[in-house]
């Protein structure tokens, strides 16, 4: 598997010695390269996502989804792109300007923060702490005030209520996201995000192998608290047109609403990303312990199996949206509070036995 860290490591030497920058000067670029590539997946992947969405919806409900903009509608997203960028941004009435004009920063600076997390292939991670999978629960916790702050602000009753059920229903569900996430942790002793995938890299050596039933569990629960926490069917309450029409961004237009709409599908990629690192192996190529067939899996590039991966999980969230119909708040908060969470729960308990006794699954 190729170590990119080798690139990297070029690169800085490049700065360093071929071209002589001080040590400030070198960083500096280097910082300002690895955000401009945050921001172009960022914005590239966000594109991906809703056409796959908007085929994915057609195809559950028969129908055939963009077809008139492009090739098989492939330029549709980038039209309406176009057109929220020159749509006007107006000012709301009596609205609290400072915290109106913030909230949407805070949602996209959550979801660009986690996203910065992920670990796409063996040494190119942008973030990487021996700490990390806490640092993710706090970053992606930020996007919980952009939520609520958009409702408060907008001086909107619909609004308010709006972000009262996403805010409590997001509180909720990071709980049952964290302890699935600290079961990962108590079976691969780090946390380390580098650390775990590494952890994974052996024949059947992911983490729903390693730790079989428990591990099992906690990917379905993650998942599923996962969907909710980035507010998608039939966890979208806080959305719900009949009731709310747009939620706690229907006072936003252009690229205020554009930065939410944006949050919600990398939010998604997110999630499936993180289901991925931590509990499919990430980076990570199949190996069974057949050495011809692990030495040709070892030839893919980890990119390709991480982002294969990754929208594995995404084709999974969004057959789940399109199946299920929307929860009343009183049954979204029961499915965590009275099921999810004591589950999770459980799933701690078992996992932590199964490590302290040795009863997980390993290949030496």
């Amino acid at each position: 598997m190729f170590d990119f860290s080798i690139v990297t490591k070029w690169f800085d030497e490049l700065l360093r010695v071929t071209c002589g920058l001080g040590n400030f000067s070198a960083i500096l670029i280097e910082c300002v390269l690895v955000g401009l590539i945050i921001l172009i997946a960022y914005a590239v992947l966000a594109i991906i996502l809703i056409f796959m969405e908007r085929k994915v919806c057609a195809y559950f409900q028969c129908r055939i989804g963009p077809v008139r903009v492009g090739w098989w509608g492939t330029l549709q997203v980038l039209a309406d792109v176009l057109k929220m960028l020159i749509k006007e941004i107006f000012i709301v009435d009596k609205a609290d300007k400072l915290l109106y004009y913030l909230a949407p920063f805070l949602v996209i600076a959550a979801s660009v923060g986690t996203f910065s997390f992920l670990p796409w292939n063996n040494g190119a991670h942008i973030l990487d702490f021996n700490v990390g999978i806490f640092l993710v629960t706090a970053v992606s916790s930020i996007g919980v005030l952009g939520v609520f702050i958009a409702g408060w602000a907008s001086n909107n009753k619909y609004s308010v209520l709006s972000a009262m059920r996403g805010a409590v229903q997001m509180i909720s569900y990071e709980l049952s996201l964290g302890l699935c996430l600290i079961s990962a942790v108590i079976l691969t002793g780090t946390m380390q995000i580098s650390g775990i995938v590494e952890a994974q890299t052996g024949p059947w050596q992911w983490l729903i192998f390693q730790g079989h039933i428990p591990a099992l569990l906690a990917f379905l629960v993650f998942c599923v608290a996962g969907n909710a926490e980035a507010n998608r069917g039939p966890f979208d309450l806080a959305e719900a047109e009949s009731e709310l029409t747009a939620g706690y961004h229907t006072e936003y237009s252009g690229m205020g609403f554009g930065f939410y709409y944006l949050a919600e599908y990398l939010n998604l990629f997110v999630i499936s990303g993180l289901a991925t690192t931590v509990f499919l192996g990430g980076w990570a190529p199949v190996n069974i312990g057949v050495e011809a067939f692990d030495a040709v899996m070892d030839l893919i590039p980890g990119l390709f199996w991480f982002l294969a991966k990754t929208f594995f999980v995404v084709f999974l969230l969004m057959w789940i949206r399109w199946t299920f119909p929307r929860l009343r708040v009183d049954q979204i908060l029961k499915l965590e509070w009275k099921y999810l969470m004591p589950l999770s729960l459980v799933i701690l308990v078992l996992m932590t036995v199964c490590v302290a006794f040795g009863w997980t699954f390993t290949i030496a």
